[in-house]
């Protein structure tokens, strides 16, 4: 009788027990919450469209008149020609921002959506500008042109005379203008609004891509489909949100209001939860609210700007203390963990180490990349991740309270520190600096004594499987086997053996096979 080892196990034997051949069926393992998995690819899709950042605020920073405009380099003996040139580039750095909402939109859907393609990002495109319109339309409709919200998306086009096209200025005329809508005004939902344009592309794209009509409107079927149905969605979301948005958007500026009016107890949570949420990718959930949404700022040509990345860079003169604490941590903290993960291991593998640490430190100096360093100690290492927590909430809320204002557009680096330290609303440069060396050696200390005085398992000092299997096996050129002499060299078989010629190889075994079988 054959025995099929992908059976069933065997049906338990009276009295509870099992046949000799059973196995217990494995447990299912737990599947990953669903609602973790869901936000943990919105915060994946996020990182997309923030990944243009730096090249929009190095663009946007160099067309300032302190760097190439009128009172930088356009200002020196014979380099008046620059000033045109800085105007182009800070508007090339600004239309990415003034874009954002879109980017957004495209970022999100083709970040969020399984396996997207092109089609996904034009149905995000035509999306989101249905979406755009209709709700800026239903938002003055029902606002009201005069109302809060309203007055802020209509415009008083002066009234010309048809011939002449100079202004008409009597009395009858002026108040014959009508309010007008003006769509070169950025979408209120800002940000928000591109990302919820963002999560319906993609989900329409799941659900409608290969969808099939009818043979007179195949042509219409498949990916070709979806723009048009997203178009349709944006229509009735620009509808819906635009009815609701005076409160519910009053409501979330509220929330970015208190958050940031909190000082330094704000600033301090917001580091916490940023590093607590690192490790599941969701950081960027947080980051996205409180970089782009928390907070409003209008300059003197009536352009508003929301969060704390897009105030800073338009001049506001409070924002920036949001940001100012992740400098001396990722500049200057980070670097000393990655040292003092180096330094403390063995030193037959501290060259291994240094090679990987050493890069990983600079990145973090100069870019604000961090990753490569703390995800060296996150999941091996939990006392040492809630060290950096605690320490990033303490910076936040240290530089809040002395109101120290340094911003970035993409991380807290040295490009960025170079680029910002003279602008007019960077203040406690100093006091960042410094700040920036007591964290380098409170990291390295720390990271160093917890290190070696608790044996933690950073790079070069986990156990290596293979040195504990060589450790609890005899070496082979020690075992006096049959055929083979304890110096390694080879000897004859003994008459009997595996390896004489004879019947030895055949004999009976008490289990049952026969010797040589295997």
């Amino acid at each position: 009788m054959s025995t099929d080892h992908n059976s069933t196990p065997s049906a338990p034997e009276p009295g509870g027990g099992t046949t000799a051949g059973s196995t217990k069926p494995a447990r299912p393992a737990k599947r990953p919450s669903s609602t973790l998995a869901v936000l943990q690819r919105l915060g994946r899709s996020l990182m997309m469209p923030i990944a243009v950042l730096p090249a929009a605020a190095i663009l946007l920073r160099l067309g300032q008149p302190d760097l190439l405009g009128a009172d930088g380099l356009a200002g020196m003996s014979g380099m008046g020609w620059m000033d045109p040139v800085a105007g182009a580039v800070g508007a090339a750095g600004d239309s990415i921002f003034q874009a954002l909402p879109l980017l957004f939109a495209v970022g999100v859907a083709i970040g969020f959506a399984k396996r997207a393609d092109g089609s996904t990002a034009l149905a995000a495109v035509v999306g989101y500008l249905v979406f755009d319109r209709v709700a800026t339309w239903t938002m003055v409709t029902f606002n009201g042109p005069t109302g809060d919200l309203g007055s802020r998306l209509v415009t008083y086009p002066l009234p010309v005379d048809p011939v002449t096209r100079e202004p008409m200025v009597d009395q009858a005329s002026a108040e014959a203008v009508g309010a007008v809508i003006n769509n070169a005004v950025k979408n209120p939902t800002d940000v928000l609004g591109g990302i919820a344009m963002g999560l319906v592309a993609a989900l329409l794209w799941q659900r409608y891509h290969r969808i099939k009509l009818p043979t007179w409107l195949g042509f219409f079927g498949g990916r070709r489909f979806v723009p048009i149905v997203t178009a349709l969605a944006g229509l009735l979301i620009g509808v819906a949100l635009g009815m609701l948005w005076p409160v519910v958007g009053s409501w979330i500026q509220d929330l970015g209001e208190g958050i940031i009016g909190a000082g330094a107890v704000g600033a301090g949570l917001y580091g916490v939860v940023n590093r607590i949420l690192l490790p599941l990718g969701l950081h960027h959930v947080v980051n996205s609210f409180i970089w782009f949404v928390s907070g409003s700022y209008t300059d003197d040509a009536g352009n508003v700007s929301n969060g704390e990345i897009t105030r800073y860079l338009a001049g506001d003169p409070s924002a920036g203390t949001f940001l100012s604490g992740f400098f001396p941590v990722l500049m200057f903290g980070l670097p000393g963990a990655a040292l003092a993960m180096w330094l403390a291991a063995p030193k037959a593998r501290r060259a291994q180490i240094g090679s990987i640490m050493i890069p990983a430190a600079l990145t973090a100096f100069a870019t604000g990349i961090t990753e490569p360093v703390e995800f060296a100690f996150i999941f091996v290492a939990p006392a040492l991740f809630a060290v950096h927590v605690v320490l990033t909430g303490l910076s936040m809320a240290i530089l809040n309270a002395l109101d120290a204002q340094l911003g970035f557009g993409f991380s807290a680096g040295l490009i960025d520190l170079l680029l910002n330290a003279t602008k007019d609303n960077t203040s406690g440069l100093g006091l960042i600096l410094l700040l920036g060396l007591v964290y380098f050696g409170l990291y390295f200390g720390i990271f160093y004594v917890l290190i070696t005085r608790f044996n933690l398992p950073t790079p070069g000092r986990e156990s290596d499987p293979e040195e504990n299997t060589a450790a609890h096996t005899v070496p082979s050129a020690a075992v006096d086997t049959p055929g083979t002499r304890v110096d390694g060299s080879l000897e004859p078989p003994e008459p009997g053996s595996s390896g004489d010629s004879g019947d030895g190889g055949t004999e009976d075994r008490t289990d049952g096979r026969t010797d040589g079988s295997g």
